[in-house]
């Protein structure tokens, strides 16, 4: 089925367009939700909000601008901050007030987070855990998800050199985290 046949079908409210919609993009879906809100229960119920409201607002869908991936995408970091706001669950994350961070230059933090074995990987999922949702979700969507800058700048409802900095910036503040870890 292709993308317009399926939001064809998911403008006329079928159940098998539907059901597509959810085995195409559910993971990704849930990855995102479940990096942003962290606890398993709630990234549930916040999925299943994300796709009642794709199922429900896809005729706001503006195929010219942004690809359906792109726009669930959209829906689901909405969704997930939202989420986060109204809940304000207690939850302590790493702040550089020294801003350490931003002296760290981009060669150190290449050599920090280049390394792609068990043991930098591994470090770097648990100084994810240390970042704000908002920054998680950027790390998320250009490493692992493998998006694009404008992409992502169309999820957050950003610019792409806005994007870009706000990822320099997380990079470094990761590479802090690690080595803070590590000591």
């Amino acid at each position: 089925m292709t993308e317009t046949d399926l939001i064809e079908g998911l403008r006329k409210q079928s159940p098998k367009a539907q059901q597509e919609t959810i085995d195409r993009y559910g993971r990704e879906v849930f990855a995102l939700v479940v990096r942003l809100v962290a606890v398993t229960e709630n990234a549930e119920e916040v999925y299943q909000d994300v796709f009642m409201k794709v199922f429900s607002c896809i005729g706001q869908h503006d195929t010219e601008r942004a690809s359906l991936r792109t726009w669930i995408s959209r829906i689901a970091y909405n969704e997930a901050v939202s989420f986060l706001r109204r809940k304000r669950l207690p939850v302590v994350y790493f702040e550089d007030r020294s801003h350490e961070a931003d002296k760290l230059s981009d060669a150190e933090v290449d050599e920090t987070l280049g390394h792609a074995n068990a043991e930098t990987v591994q470090l770097i999922r648990a100084a994810l855990k240390h970042l704000p949702p908002e920054e998680r979700a950027l790390v998320t969507m250009f490493y692992y998800e493998e998006r694009s800058l404008k992409e992502i700048a169309d999820i957050t409802e950003s610019i792409p050199t806005t994007v870009a900095s706000r990822l320099s910036r997380t990079r470094k503040k990761l590479c802090r985290i690690i080595k803070m870890l590590q000591s």
